[in-house]
């Protein structure tokens, strides 16, 4: 396959899509397990919502698929200076990570009624800056592990030009002996003394290195990509919904037959889920594309508003979830309802999840100086500005001249 040369040029609209989808299926499963933990112990509402959660779990890998395709696209076919891009990364992504760590934590210790400690509060805040492990910051501290590693990423792509594909299988298979060791060999050892990364192994970089390659070679053999699945597009998207199926099936295996715990029998890595991630990420990668056809073609303004918009603000959406969802666990622990009913109530805490949290993140990127914390700061004195500041004062002294004349 021939390497893009110019895509990085075109805007991908298909790229607002898929952030749109990706973020709203993570705020789509951290709400069903707020609704989880509020149904009646035992009830059917609370077994439909554990046995349909594994088909939500596709969205982190999602987000580390795009988070490979952005990147290779931007910096691909660049003169490299990797000082610059680290420099520029590390700025722009660990502003956000550590003030909204900082934010989080006072607001979650206020909701909580627990008088506020400042010598226990910066201690906790240090432990959850390094360990990633507080307000969903485990993609955040992937992230940095990725820029650290992106210029091995680029250079293998680089050195062995001919043979993509060849890499693409190589991690595919990689990832799912990973999977594999996992699920059926790593719960039995000892991890205690392990280094924190590989203990945690949620937090690794290596655990996801398939998505991240992938987005990789989507970026660089873009078009081709782009034929093969629109050529496939019914095979795989039947194949997905067959596997979204499946993963109620495996929910049930697990329990009933493999005797896994609930933690484990949720977790996403996972062999099949493996499998039916890739398929959903490349569904949805279809999906974003028939967006981009469909825009040329009578696509309503204002929904295309909408995607753009929350498009632009997804990676501040994700930041801020814990604060609508941490409302949502305290609204519903005060409502007594059937679990039935609450399970009814799911869109409603959704659309209460999904608004607040674009709302908040909206307002950061709209208002200066708080775009810095979403990734976006804005320039408060912007040189579009500062020109029509000038072109002011020289209407003024014009007019001041020709009355004087």
């Amino acid at each position: 396959m021939a390497e893009v040369k110019t895509r990085k040029k075109k805007y991908l609209h298909e790229v607002d899509l898929m952030r749109v989808l990706f973020i709203g299926g993570v705020l789509l499963n951290h709400t069903t397990t707020a609704f989880k933990n509020n149904v009646g112990n035992g009830s059917g509402s609370e077994l439909f919502l554990e046995a349909t959660h594994l088909a939500l779990h596709f969205t982190r890998m999602g987000f580390m698929f795009m988070t490979g395709l952005v990147l290779v696209l931007n910096y691909y076919n660049k003169e490299h200076h990797w000082l610059k891009f680290w420099k520029k990364r590390y700025i722009s992504v660990g502003i956000p990570y550590i003030g909204w760590n900082a934010i989080m934590m006072w607001f979650t210790t206020i909701t909580a009624g627990v008088a506020l400690s400042w010598p226990n509060y910066f201690q906790n805040l240090y432990d959850a800056i390094i360990h990633g492990n507080k307000f969903y910051m485990y993609y955040i501290l992937v992230t940095f592990q990725l820029y650290l590693i992106f210029p091995l990423l680029v250079y293998m792509f680089k050195k062995f030009k001919n043979h993509h594909v060849a890499i693409l299988v190589a991690s595919a298979i990689i990832q799912l002996l990973l999977v594999i060791g996992i699920k059926y060999w790593l719960p039995g050892v000892d991890r205690s003394s392990w280094w924190y990364l590989f203990r945690a192994y949620g937090m690794n970089v290596l655990v996801y290195q398939f998505y991240f390659v992938a987005g990789a070679f989507v970026a660089i053999h873009y078009d081709q990509v782009d034929k093969f699945i629109e050529k496939n597009h019914r095979v795989i998207g039947w194949s997905t919904l067959a596997l979204a199926i499946g993963t109620v099936a495996l929910f049930f295996g697990n329990i009933n037959i493999l005797h896994l715990s609930m933690s484990a029998t949720l977790s996403i890595h996972q062999p099949f889920i493996f499998i039916y991630d890739t398929f959903m990420i490349v569904f949805v990668f279809w999906i974003g594309r028939q967006y981009a056809h469909a825009r040329n073609h009578g696509f309503p303004n204002w929904l295309e508003k909408i995607i753009k918009n929350m498009s632009k603000v997804s990676f501040g959406i994700y930041l801020v979830q814990t604060i609508p969802v941490t409302m949502l666990y305290g609204i519903l622990s005060v409502i007594h309802l059937p679990s039935v009913v609450t399970l009814l109530l799911l869109p409603v805490g959704y659309a209460f999840v999904l608004g607040g949290s674009f709302l908040i993140s909206w307002f950061c990127y709209k208002v200066p100086p708080f775009g810095v914390l979403i990734g976006r700061p804005q320039r408060i004195f912007s040189a579009k500005k500062a020109k029509g500041v000038v072109e002011n004062v020289r209407n003024n002294e014009s007019i001041k001249q020709t009355v004087k004349e």
